[in-house]
Parts: C-alpha cells; structure tokens; sequence
C-alpha cells in the first residue's frame, strides 16, 4: 500500500478560492458544515459528505475552500477531479486514504464504469478504517447518479448530503465585487451590474472575465470602469 510520502499528485488549488471568497447565498448552512466537519465538530457522526448541484453553483469552489481550510488547521489535504484522474488507471486513488482531507469532484464521470465504482468504494472503506475525512461533489443527487455498485450507493448516501443552491442575480453581483475586492480591485455596483448584464450570468464565466480586466487592469494601469470593460471584453 502507498504511502503519502509515495502518491505523486500534485495538485494547485487557487488561492481565491476560499470560504471568506464564497458568496454564499442560500448555502451558509453548509459552509458552516464544512467547517465543522474538517474540524472534528459535526453534529454528524460521520467521515463523508456528498454535495451536489449543476454547473457553476459553486462545488468546486467549495472543495477547494475545505482544503484550505482544512490546511489552516494543519490537516493535510488534496482535491482532484474525476475529469483529471480518469486520464489514469483507478490505482490512482490507492494512498489518497492518507490525506486528512480528500476532496474529489465530478464522480458524474464514473457512472457505469464499474473499476472506477469499486475503486472509489474501496476508497471509501479505507479512509474509514483511518478514520479521516471523504468530501465528494456531483451533479446529481445520490439516486440520479446512476451508480451501478450499490454498495457505492450506500455510501454516497450515508453521510451528510446537501445540495448546492444557485445564486440569486443580485448575489452573483455581490460575489464579483467580492473577488474583485480580495484582489485589491475596486468594482463599483453600477460597473459590476454592466459587467453581469454583458457576459455570460454563470459565476465561472464572469470571474473569468474579471480574470481578464485584473490582467488588462495592471497591463494598462487603469481603473475598471464602464468604457473599460467595453474596450476589453465588447
């Protein structure tokens, strides 16, 4: 069996992506139980938590919000998706049972491929056996999976289950001036309400797009204002 020492992922996790960074919304009831959870604390007596919802609801920017938190507190941790691990053999999760912290994202892609459904339930039991903790993220509920191991069913179920609540407009509002905030950026309501109303209204197209004017910000040493945003995204 691997050891930590041994497992050759490397993974960098964004370093805006934290609990403080997340809007959030309808889900404070499930940041405060991630939090809980990493610390020891729950009131669920349990070692897994399975949190699920579609596209650009915020799950991958919770997983890598509990690994830094969890880091914070001197636990280790990684987060990896099952887009990125698939390109290898189910091995791959042989030793992630060492970390304190496991976070896997998009399980979605191992429905039907019954390997990779053993490989994770195996997972599973060996994490318990080293009594540390197992945070996985979908797009579906349990039951809309369409697992085909039931044991790995089970699991899923077993522990905490919440789903992730899409942000409101006027919070996806909110949560961009937030980001540009942390980034020492000035986005004033009306500027951040032009910059939702022109692109794409899911949070990973318009932090990508605030991405964008950061870098022109910098490159061109302007504010971002209204004409602005015209010149580098319109």
């Amino acid at each position: 069996m691997k050891s930590r020492s041994q497992l050759t992922l490397k993974v960098q996790l964004p370093d805006d992506e934290t609990f403080a960074s997340f809007q959030v919304g309808e889900n404070q009831s499930v940041v405060n139980e991630l939090r809980s959870f990493i610390e020891g604390n729950s009131q669920y007596q349990t070692q897994a938590m399975y949190l699920f919802g579609p596209t650009s609801v915020g799950k991958s920017h919770l997983l890598h919000a509990s690994c830094a938190f969890a880091e914070a507190q001197q636990q280790s941790s990684i987060c990896m998706s099952f887009s990125e691990l698939m390109s290898f053999t189910p091995e791959v999760l042989d030793g992630l049972e060492f970390y304190d912290v496991i976070c896997l994202d998009d399980i979605d892609l191992i429905a039907g491929k019954k390997d990779w459904e053993q490989a994770v339930f195996d997972l599973f039991n060996r994490v318990i056996e080293q009594q540390h903790k197992l945070i996985i993220c979908g797009q579906q509920s349990v039951k809309q999976l369409n697992i085909s191991l039931p044991d790995l069913v089970s699991r899923l179920g077993w522990g905490y289950v919440e789903s992730i609540k899409a942000l409101s407009d006027d919070d996806k509002v909110s949560a961009i001036q937030l980001r540009a905030h942390q980034r020492g950026l000035i986005l004033h309501l009306d500027v951040a309400k032009f910059l939702f109303n022109r692109v794409e209204r899911d949070m990973k197209s318009l932090v990508s797009s605030l991405d964008e004017l950061d870098k022109a910000s910098i490159r061109d040493k302007r504010k971002i204002t209204i004409p602005f945003i015209k010149e580098v995204l319109l």
